[in-house]
C-alpha cells in the first residue's frame, strides 16, 4: 500500500500536477470572519511558520513538518483559533511531503473556483472562523488508490505549520503543533566502522 502512496505521489509531480499551496486567492484573511485580531495582534499570538503560512498565504517545506507523520486518533485543529478541520480518520500520506486528507470538517472554506481551475490549480481552502491559509484541495484523489482520497476524489494538501493535532482523549498539553519539525532519526554507525566489542576475562 506504501508503494501505491508513494508511486501516487511521485505521479502528481511527475504529470505536472501541482503539489502544494498556490494561495492567489485576493479575499480579505479578515472582513467576514467570525474571529479577527489586527496583524500586529497575529504576529504576537502566532509562531513565525504559523503567521507565514496562516496569515500571508505562504507555504513550509515538504516533510517539515512533525504532523506528517502523526497517525494517531484524533482531530487536527486551526493553529490560529482552534476551529476543527479535519478528523484523522481522513488523513493519508500522499508521498508529496505535506500533511494531506480526503476529506474536511464544516470549519473547512474552500475557495469558489471554476471546475477547469479546480482539476489544474487546485482551489485554496481557509479556516472558516479566522480565515487563515490552510493549503488546497486538489481534484486528484483517484490518483491514491487504497486511500480515503480514492473514494472522495479529493486531495486537501495542508500546511502542518497551520495546524495542531488533539490526541483523541488527549488532555491541552498533548497537542502538537505542526510548526514542530519531525523527530530526527538516529543514524546508525554501519557495523564495519563500529568499534569492537571487547569481552572482559574473568581472574580465577
Amino acid at each position: 500500500q506504501k508503494a501505491t502512496i508513494n508511486a501516487a505521489g511521485a505521479a502528481v509531480v511527475a504529470l505536472g500536477l501541482p503539489s502544494s499551496s498556490n494561495a492567489v486567492n485576493n479575499k480579505s484573511r479578515s472582513e467576514g470572519y467570525a474571529v479577527q485580531y489586527t496583524e500586529r495582534e497575529w504576529a504576537y499570538m502566532l509562531s513565525g511558520a504559523q503567521y507565514n503560512i496562516l496569515r500571508q498565504g505562504g507555504t513550509e517545506r515538504p516533510y517539515s513538518s512533525i504532523l506528517e507523520g502523526e497517525e494517531r486518533d484524533g482531530v487536527y485543529r486551526c493553529a490560529g483559533c482552534g476551529t476543527a478541520l479535519f478528523e484523522s480518520s481522513a488523513k493519508f500520506h500522499s508521498g508529496t511531503g505535506w500533511p494531506s486528507y480526503a476529506t474536511g470538517l464544516a470549519g473547512v472554506e474552500t475557495e469558489n473556483v471554476s471546475a477547469v481551475q479546480a482539476s489544474l490549480l487546485g482551489a485554496e481552502i481557509r479556516c472558516g472562523t479566522c480565515g487563515g491559509h490552510l493549503g488546497d484541495v486538489f481534484n486528484d484523489g483517484f490518483l491514491f488508490v487504497n486511500t480515503p482520497a480514492f473514494t472522495s476524489g479529493k486531495r486537501y494538501c495542508v500546511d502542518g505549520g497551520a495546524l495542531y493535532f488533539q490526541p483523541k482523549g488527549g488532555s491541552e498539553g498533548d497537542n502538537v503543533f505542526g510548526d514542530l519539525p519531525p523527530p530526527t532519526k538516529k543514524q546508525e554507525m554501519p557495523d564495519f566502522l563500529s568499534p569492537p566489542k571487547i569481552t572482559p576475562i574473568n581472574k580465577a
